[in-house]
């Protein structure tokens, strides 16, 4: 595998000078990040089938071993507090169990029985989406997951730096960042680590823009949690509804933080009848403001 193999430009590092040794895994990082250029593609067409298949229901379940299981995880449970992704609506499966997140379990990737185990405990539906990740591609426990909830109906994506892979076939969708050699050999946990990093954002991202999460550049979704993003809240119901700030918070305070329902609330509904508006309109914002600007004008009101 290319992820596995030594690079002799490398057999004495650990005689280098700290800094060019440094610099040797940055030159390495970056060409990681490059090499996902050719998979923006693959990463648009995975999102966007993925957010046809969500609908109301389905879940995201991210599947990984090791490093590429705890990057999923990280990915994963950043998309509730960023854009309002419920956490009944997620689901995470590392070899080993979470507790594999903060201690390594011997054997746990090469899990099969395992895999099968904890793909037919989630109760896979046809709305469901299933990412797996794994940086050589085969391990066993990723790949059986993605191939037991591929069976069950379920929307698969892979995300691998080896090409021609049996988890690349085992999926749908494959993402395919080749990373080649690390600056240490086998160690994923860096070159190829980075590209699944990057990778998972921007297909989670993209999703969420796919689903109407996202309104002017904005994370319109996001939970209020704490006073900066309060402030954060406050500025766009102003910026999107074109208030004050006094109204701002009149609205946000009256939609109980949410910024989609604040934003309507400012526009002149009552707070339930925003509410109403936006989940007729499956929670995007942008085609509910635009439902009640064509409804207003049809009746000649500003």
């Amino acid at each position: 595998m290319n992820t596995e193999t030594l690079d002799p430009r490398f057999l004495d590092l650990d005689l280098w000078p700290t800094q060019v040794a440094v610099e040797a895994m940055l030159e390495g990082q970056m060409a990681a990040i490059a090499a996902i250029q050719s998979q923006t593609l693959a990463i648009a067409q995975a999102a966007e089938a993925a957010a046809g298949r969500l609908g109301g229901s389905g879940r995201l379940i991210f599947v990984g071993a090791g490093t590429s299981g705890r990057l999923a995880v990280q990915d994963g449970t950043e998309l509730y507090p960023t854009f309002g992704w419920p956490m009944e609506r997620l689901v995470f499966l590392m070899a080993g169990g979470i507790g594999a997140l903060t201690v390594a379990y011997e054997g746990a990737e090469d899990d099969v029985e395992a895999a099968c185990a904890d793909i037919g405990g989630c109760g896979i539906t046809a709305a469901d989406v299933v990412i797996g990740v794994a940086a050589s591609g085969r391990t066993p426990y990723t790949v059986a997951a993605i191939e037991q909830a591929r069976a069950a109906g379920a929307l698969t994506i892979a995300i691998a730096n080896n090409p021609a892979t049996i988890l690349v076939d085992a999926a749908e969708h494959a993402i395919v960042a080749v990373t080649g050699s690390e600056v240490l050999a086998g160690s994923t946990r860096m070159k190829a680590g980075t590209a699944q990093k990057a990778v998972l954002n921007m297909l989670s991202t993209a999703i969420m823009l796919r689903l109407g999460l996202v309104h002017r550049g904005r994370m319109v979704a996001m939970r209020i949690s704490n006073a900066k993003l309060l402030q954060r809240g406050l500025r766009m119901v102003q910026d999107i509804a074109g208030v004050d700030a006094d109204m701002a918070a009149r609205a946000l305070d009256a939609a109980d933080n949410d910024i989609r329902i604040g934003v309507i609330v400012a526009k002149g509904l009552t707070a339930d009848a925003a509410r109403t508006l936006l989940d007729r309109h499956d929670g995007n914002l942008r085609s509910a403001l635009r439902h009640l600007d064509e409804h207003r004008a049809a009746n000649g009101r500003p």
